[in-house]
């Protein structure tokens, strides 16, 4: 079995396309316990890699909606 080492890019099923989004690549938090995080406007820019406990969290709070004050 290969195990595919690229990350493979995908936004927000809730992405309006305004031009305000980020990719992000959960395919590898198996391999490197990771999640990279890109700016969908800028694909060849830098590339923020978060501990896929930590992401997962941070997803957790804005579904909550908790963050909204």
């Amino acid at each position: 079995m290969t195990t595919d080492t690229s990350p493979r890019w995908c936004t927000s099923s809730h992405s309006d396309n305004g031009g305000q989004c980020v990719e992000v690549a959960t395919n590898l938090v198996t391999l490197h316990g990771t999640v990279p995080v890109r700016d969908s406007k800028n694909v060849g820019g830098p590339v923020l890699s978060f501990p896929a406990e930590s992401f997962a969290s941070f997803v957790s709070v804005l579904k909550e909606g908790s963050w909204v004050r």
